[in-house]
């Protein structure tokens, strides 16, 4: 029997807060940055990441496992998602191969710390993960700054 890979799209759309809340994306804290809106820390990057996992080993999506349904969530830090994911799809009978994701968003200049946030995401996947970003030159709601959004790409292998 050969084993194919299977991949999966996730994508995460979250506004900028409107209160002093820390901005915590990519796994790290931003300092000096305010943060997304959300149930959980809003750490798009994240929670996108979680949503390819989630689509390629075909086990739901991210409002399933982490719902705002879910109390225990409440505030929860994009890693603990990524911890979670990471398991779930390992006891789906999956490895994961590696994670592609870009940040869509104005702020922060994700370059000087992209060796930290690709050292953050993989430790808590136990796998590879490339991080990129961009803006919409001023278009949309990311270029007008009122949004930040992430897409991600992964890649898993069927252990069974």
């Amino acid at each position: 029997m050969t084993l194919l890979p299977r991949t999966g799209i996730g994508v995460d759309v979250h506004r900028w807060a409107t209160d002093d809340r820390p901005l915590w994306l990519a796994g790290v804290h931003w300092p000096d940055q305010g943060g997304l809106d959300g149930h959980s820390d809003g750490d798009v990057v994240s929670h996108a990441i979680c949503d390819a996992l989630f689509s390629a080993a075909g086990i739901g999506d991210l409002g399933q496992h982490f719902g705002v349904d879910r109390p225990e969530f409440a505030g929860a830090h994009g890693v603990e998602f990524l911890t979670e994911a990471a398991r779930l799809v390992r006891a789906a009978g999956f490895e994961i191969g590696n994670v592609a994701v870009q940040l869509i968003a104005n702020r922060p200049k994700l370059g000087p710390r992209r060796d930290e946030v690709q050292r953050v995401l993989g430790d808590a996947l136990g796998a590879p993960v490339s991080v990129a970003a961009t803006t919409t030159d001023g278009v949309g709601i990311t270029g007008r700054g009122e949004a930040a959004a992430a897409i991600a790409t992964a890649l898993v292998w069927s252990m069974t």
